[in-house]
């Protein structure tokens, strides 16, 4: 097997252990520093701490009265008020809340207590297992809540704690069947499977992968079952099913201040508003954190604004250059977590210019174009360095400033183009509502330019094809659509990454000329990502050679495939049939690319490099002009290697 092919041994697995590290600890970080989450935390706690002081924190018992000041509202003696029978509203109000998150609670346990093992279990194991518990939930789900709990009311004495704990009883039905299917989709990974054939048992499977995995699901439904939990228990109390006056309870404070309202319509204010925002807060939070899990698990999400410390300032750009990145650092997670995985990347892209990006699996491909896009997994970052396009600092402008130049200046197609179609609509519609949103045109002028982009991308049917679904077309299909997506806002940009990996070899040349074709034609940049230098030979004029997370050689791609100025260039060429013109055997190159984490102090390649002398391990490397300014290798002995091509010229 060739280099160019070899399986992901080091830097990407690596990267993606240290993104799932980082994932792991990364939610609750997530959800304080997103404001919405600050504020629904900050305000449960408030709450919770509160009630839980109301003996200390309250002026007065909550059946306390003052016939001296009924129907009052707030003043110096009575925070918020009092009520019909001269009670002070705040203590009601807070001694309320005790037995209201008291039943929350015990809602929340009963629903957890039985749908996360249930769910967990049935996803994993499956069969007749999964058959019975999915079969009992949805017969439970069939049931009527309101009937249920109005029953157990009646048998157990209006107990709130009993018609709580059955509440949530009857909802981890439908929780058991969202944490199984979250369960099913983590059984079918390939550390799954890994942990299964090294004989670990099923106990430790589900508690130490499976479950873990299924955290941010449960974490969602849990904070929105309380909401409805709150919901439920205000809704009991205000009918006086719950526990008998004169015990406070929030439900019963709304029901009191009806009575009164005509006289006194402050009261419903304090128990109304403590009910609305507590319901609010616990759905912000389930919001907050289903945001958090998208955008750490999802590769597509809109990545976390760049470190700004450490950052130099910007290098200024070449004068022809569209796209210039500087020094450009990326690492996972933060503090003593952080794992950087891309280091010191330094290169130009001209207006109108193809430069292809190559590299073995692991080098850092993939986190270099999509930090240049600002389209990093939030658990990562650019810690180093400066990114500019068409004059305008990205790096340091943070996510409003990608936004500015997404689209219409920088667009990107990935090698998995389903991901860029939503299943539930159809080609022609996804397309015509991207046009109207770069272009703010009518509904008429952008189905028009949405035909005429699917025919600009060699679809022979535009027609056809517009009205199909996603599922409904080919892998190849489905790459020009995206292609045809990518270039709804004219950009002047285009980012490849890896776009034929996925495809058979005939699709994979079709695609290859389309992107040819529609970088003569419009004139845009366009950057290609791949493993496979003979794509880049067709399509590039000038080629970085990436590996363990730096660039390790820069040159016009005749003069790399002439003569390669870093070994491991050599070694890519060697490895690829199409990189030798002679018919010896391929050469394999042994090892593979190094974890991030245990990247050597000097040249990261040299412990592959049959080059490698004591100078090379001394002292980092760094990246320098050979001969020519356009000809750059991190190599110490690039002019010794290179002689040859020295004496010719």
């Amino acid at each position: 097997m060739s280099v160019i092919n070899a399986p992901l041994v080091g830097g990407a697995s690596a990267s993606a252990q240290a993104a799932e590290a980082a994932a792991s600890r990364g939610i609750i970080r997530t959800i304080l520093r997103s404001p919405r989450g600050v504020c629904a935390v900050a305000f449960l706690l408030l709450v919770i701490i509160a009630c839980a002081l109301a003996a200390v924190i309250a002026p007065s018992g909550p059946i306390v009265q003052d016939l001296s000041a009924v129907n009052r509202g707030p003043s110096s003696h009575h925070l918020l008020g009092t009520d019909a029978l001269g009670r002070d509203l705040l203590s009601r109000l807070l001694y309320g809340g005790r037995s209201s998150l008291v039943g929350v609670a015990e809602a929340v346990l009963a629903l957890l207590v039985i749908s996360v093992p249930l769910g967990v279990v049935a996803g994993y194991t499956g069969g007749a297992v999964d058959r019975v518990i999915t079969r009992t939930a949805d017969l439970v789900m069939s049931i009527p809540v309101i009937i249920i709990l109005l029953a157990v009311l009646a048998m157990f004495g209006r107990s709130m704690s009993t018609a709580m704990v059955a509440l949530g009883v009857l909802g981890a039905a439908g929780v058991t069947r969202v944490v199984r299917s979250a369960a099913l989709a983590v059984r079918e990974e390939a550390f799954i499977a890994a942990a299964e054939v090294m004989g670990q048992a099923r106990r430790d499977i589900i508690f130490r992968h499976i479950l873990p995995q299924c955290r941010g699901v449960i974490v969602v439904q849990t904070s929105l079952f309380a909401a409805i939990a709150l919901g439920v228990q205000t809704g009991l109390t205000y009918l006086s099913l719950g526990p008998a006056p004169p015990a406070p309870t929030w439900g019963g404070m709304v029901g009191d201040a009806v009575t009164a309202f005509y006289t006194s319509p402050w009261q419903i204010v304090p128990p109304g508003a403590a009910i609305a925002l507590t319901v609010v807060a616990f759905g912000v939070l389930g919001d907050v954190v289903r945001d958090a899990i998208a955008d750490t698990h999802s590769a597509g999400a809109s990545g976390r604004p760049p470190h700004r410390a450490r950052r130099p300032a910007p290098a200024a750009a070449p004068a022809e250059a569209l796209v210039h990145v500087e020094g450009m650092s990326v690492a996972f997670g933060s503090g003593a977590d952080e794992t950087t995985v891309v280091q010191g990347v330094t290169f130009t892209v001209g207006a109108g210019e193809a430069v292809g990006i190559v590299g073995e699996s692991g080098s850092g491909k993939t986190v270099t174009v999509k930090a240049l896009a600002g389209l990093l997994p939030r658990t990562a970052a650019v810690t180093a360095g400066s990114i500019s396009f068409a004059g305008t600092e990205l790096s340091a402008g943070g996510r409003r400033a990608y936004r500015r130049v997404r689209g219409h200046g920088i667009a990107i197609v990935t090698q998995e183009p389903m991901r860029a179609l939503d299943p539930t609509f159809r080609v022609g519609k996804l397309l015509a509502d991207l046009v109207r949103a770069v272009d703010r045109c009518s509904r008429g002028s952008a189905r028009t330019r949405a035909l005429e982009l699917l025919g600009r991308v060699q679809i022979l049917d535009p027609e056809d094809v517009a009205q199909r679904y996603p599922h409904q077309i080919s892998g190849g299909m489905a790459q020009r659509v995206a292609i045809a997506m990518a270039l709804a806002g004219r950009p002047k940009l285009l980012i490849a990454d890896e776009p034929t990996t996925a495809l058979d070899v005939t699709v994979q040349a079709e695609i290859l000329d389309l992107l040819r074709g529609l970088q003569r034609e419009t004139g845009m940049a366009l950057v290609l990502v791949s493993h496979d230098l003979g794509v880049v030979a067709e399509i590039c004029s000038r080629v970085c050679v990436m590996y363990a997370g730096e660039i390790v050689e820069v040159a016009h791609t005749e003069e790399l495939f002439a003569q390669p100025f870093h070994p491991y260039t050599r070694a890519l060429l060697n490895a690829s049939p199409g990189g030798r013109s002679d018919t010896t055997a391929l050469e394999v190159l042994p090892g593979g690319v190094p974890s991030p984490r245990g990247w050597p102090i000097g040249c990261h390649f040299a412990d592959r490099c049959a080059f490698a002398v004591e100078t090379c391990m001394a002292a980092p490397v760094p990246l320098r002009p050979v001969f020519d300014a356009d000809r750059q290798a991190r190599c110490v002995r690039a002019e010794e290697l290179a002689a040859p091509v020295e004496a010719a010229t």
